[in-house]
């Protein structure tokens, strides 16, 4: 999540300026760039339990430890709680996973050099304060209270407020992990087409990225617990937006919606202040009850943005929120399958072919489906596992023409390679975890976290 805003903006007064604000986002296709953000659990390597904040092995020392990278520490009442450099962040969700929220770059190539360059410092700081990085989209042992919760004023606010809306939304803070990937787009028009697919498709990558079979040690029953868990965590603000494939859709239908949803809070003097349940268009006439008589900046709307969670999240950019968490050669697959899927029109063109006739309850339909069953969803005549080999050719073409060449000469389509393997053998990476469970790990969950960390 992101760090406190830096300024608060201009004041809005006129409520145009919303819209104004994600128009703003466009961009020719020359300059459109690729932000990958992911999570990682943070763990004592002696007890495997989850990172405090404060102590010799806590959070707050790995991010102190990090800026001998040339790292630029953000502050919240004392305490280091983000870093910044060269238009990335390192940021913490309110469980202690550490989040990286990357540059704006051009190419794939540069993408993984950053995540890689990312996790080489990391695990540099944390092997000298005893703790591992596991990616993971569910923490596969940690019950809930043995979480410790991080020092921000944002999620003191969430954290009262989430119990009232469902019954997970804590565990979407405290124990989920996530990568995802910001895009870019030209026009209204642009948007609305990535936005279509990308909700439409959002479960075929859920299915691909499944790495969340556990829960306090054992199965839970679903192969992305972590995409359930937001099945119950706010119907304000989650969900798949049926709007969106509905008649007109526009910057200003967003905007509508946005406007209904619940604020949290408003950020001012360094603090954040509870608006927990209030309407964003009462700020705007000046009628907020957390703060009568004042109205919003521009930034007081970033950040109301900010605390909505479908499974694609429109900002100045479009952000792609289904997949899991995952080990280290999986973070550079999905902005791969995403950029090559949204940034060549003809590829675009044939993926609003494939969905275009998905009606409303498919899509429910196939967003249910696949938390528990993965590839093997049944959709129509097929399963999800024939649709995902789909997506993947198309994927491949998109950044074929794309042909975004590293040193070597060689293009963007190789960092598709690991999805191909899962798609190849029909079987997920929460299903392989599954396989290891019950036979080489004798049930033993401990085990993961010796295989699979960072």
């Amino acid at each position: 999540m992101a760090a406190p805003p830096s300024s608060p903006g201009e004041p809005i007064v006129d409520r145009r300026q919303l819209v104004e604000y994600m128009e703003s986002g466009c961009r020719p296709a020359k300059d459109w760039r690729i932000g990958t953000e992911h999570e990682k659990f943070v763990f004592r390597l002696s007890t495997l339990e989850p990172a405090p904040y404060e102590g010799e092995w806590g959070i707050r020392a790995l991010l102190e430890g990090m800026t001998r990278f040339g790292w630029e520490p953000i502050e919240e009442e004392g305490r280091t709680i983000a870093l910044r450099q060269n238009g990335c962040t390192v940021t913490l969700e309110p469980g202690g996973q550490l989040e990286l929220s990357g540059a704006q770059l051009e190419t794939l190539h540069q993408t993984c050099n950053e995540v890689h360059n990312h996790l080489a410092q990391v695990k540099e700081v944390a092997g000298e304060i005893g703790v591992g990085l596991i990616g993971a989209g569910f923490h596969p042992k940690a019950k809930r209270e043995e979480i410790p919760w991080m020092p921000k004023g944002r999620y003191r606010i969430m954290r009262d407020y989430m119990p009232k809306k469902g019954t997970l939304g804590l565990d979407m803070m405290l124990r989920t992990c996530t990568v995802q990937v910001n895009l870019d787009f030209s026009s209204e028009a642009d948007m609305v087409k990535k936005f279509r697919v990308a909700l439409a498709l959002q479960p075929i990558a859920v299915a691909m990225f499944a790495d969340s079979p556990f829960v306090e040690g054992r199965p839970s029953g679903y192969l992305s617990y972590r995409s359930h868990v937001w099945e119950d965590t706010d119907p304000d603000r989650c969900g798949i937006l049926p709007f969106v494939f509905e008649g007109e859709m526009s910057f200003q239908k967003y905007v509508d919606h946005v406007l209904d949803v619940p604020m949290y809070f408003v950020y001012r003097d360094g603090r954040y202040i509870d608006a927990s349940g209030q309407s964003f268009r009462d700020f705007l006439d000046g009628r907020l009850p957390a703060l009568p008589g004042e109205t919003p900046t521009i930034s007081d709307w970033a950040d109301h943005l900010t605390t909505l969670f479908p499974e694609v999240r429109l900002k100045r950019f479009l952000e792609m929120r289904g997949a899991d968490g995952g080990p280290w050669k999986r973070l550079c697959a999905l902005p791969a399958l995403w950029t090559g899927l949204l940034y060549d029109q003809a590829v675009l063109d044939s993926a609003w072919d494939l969905v275009r006739d998905w009606t409303a309850e498919e899509h429910v339909a196939l967003r249910e489906a696949v938390p528990r069953l993965g590839l093997a969803a049944p959709f129509r005549n097929r399963t999800v596992r024939e649709i995902a080999g789909d997506v993947l050719e198309l994927s491949g073409a998109g950044l074929r023409r794309r042909n975004r060449l590293d040193a070597a000469g060689t293009d963007e389509t190789g960092f598709l390679g690991t999805l191909y393997e899962i798609v190849r053998s029909g079987r997920t990476p929460a299903e392989e975890k599954l396989a290891k469970f019950a036979n080489g790990w004798d049930g033993n969950i401990d085990r993961l976290f010796d295989e699979y960390a960072y």
